[in-house]
């Protein structure tokens, strides 16, 4: 047996290329004692079972092979709110609550409006719109039902029972569904983009990635599709690549959206385009 500190310090030495070696080791460590990462320097020389080495070292062999550390620990933050996660989705990014702030923007705090979340995955954006506005009515719908039963549960285990889900092909199943808001972070990237062999993508399922040659298949059904779904004055929102922002301001001038903006998150990079229904 061994204390947790030269564990630590030696799991540390397996990833000299990552920025972030030091918090990734303390997050998996943390992960296999079920303790907070604070636990580990207070209680440097706790020792830790055969057991527990095997798996600390386990998955660091994962993560060194190029797994998502959110799916070596099972879960993920967004909004503040703690998701489970699985291969069977996307995992949560940062950048994508640039669309939640901008369906909340829409979203008066005692609204009680109708508000679809395509392709939801885990269940991110649905929920966190949920949170902030809990008496909106939001439907969240993804056409993979493996995603889908992970959303449910992260809306049961939030308390976000006022969420519905339906397994849907975009729009496919909701042919009686109007809304006043409808969000996605819909797949966007093209089929040859190298950036599918690198990183955490790897991992992730496909068809939540790729769409199409040009990344954009998704996004021009969605914003044909959503216009007849949307009730007058409805916003349509639409999470994209960086440098898609021209392209899908484009589409949605085509269909005859109005007040089509762009908006950039924190990285400075054009990461939501949302546009109104006249």
């Amino acid at each position: 047996m061994s204390t947790i500190q030269p564990i630590l310090e030696s799991a540390i030495q397996l990833f000299p290329q990552l920025d972030s070696a030091r918090l990734e080791a303390e997050v998996l460590l943390s992960h296999v004692l079920r303790v907070k990462r604070s636990y580990l320097y207070t209680w440097p020389h706790c020792l830790l079972t055969a057991h527990q080495i095997s798996q600390f070292q386990a998955l660091c062999q994962r993560r060194l092979q190029g797994e998502p550390i959110a799916y070596l620990i099972g879960h993920k933050e967004f909004w503040s709110l703690e998701l489970q996660v699985t291969p069977a989705t996307l995992i949560p990014r940062p950048e994508t609550e640039l669309l939640v702030e901008q369906a909340l923007a829409r979203l008066p705090i005692q609204s009680d409006a109708q508000v679809v979340d395509l392709g939801t995955g885990s269940g991110a954006i649905a929920l966190a719109i949920a949170r902030e506005r809990p008496r909106c009515r939001v439907l969240a719908t993804d056409n993979a039902p493996e995603a889908l039963v992970i959303a449910q549960q992260n809306a049961q285990h939030l308390g976000l029972h006022q969420v519905q889900f339906q397994v849907s092909d975009w729009w496919q199943a909701l042919d009686q569904v109007n809304a006043a808001v409808v969000v996605s972070n819909p797949p966007y990237i093209a089929i040859t983009d190298p950036h599918l062999t690198q990183g955490d993508v790897r991992y992730e399922p496909r068809h939540a990635l790729i769409s199409g040659k040009d990344g954009l298949a998704a996004i021009r059904l969605l914003i044909t599709q959503s216009l007849v779904h949307l009730e007058p004055k409805g916003w349509l929102l639409l999470e994209h690549g960086y440098n898609q922002a021209a392209a899908v301001k484009k589409l949605l001038t085509r269909q005859g959206y109005a007040m089509i903006t762009t908006y950039p998150d924190l990285a400075g990079q054009p990461r939501v385009t949302g546009g109104q229904k006249p």
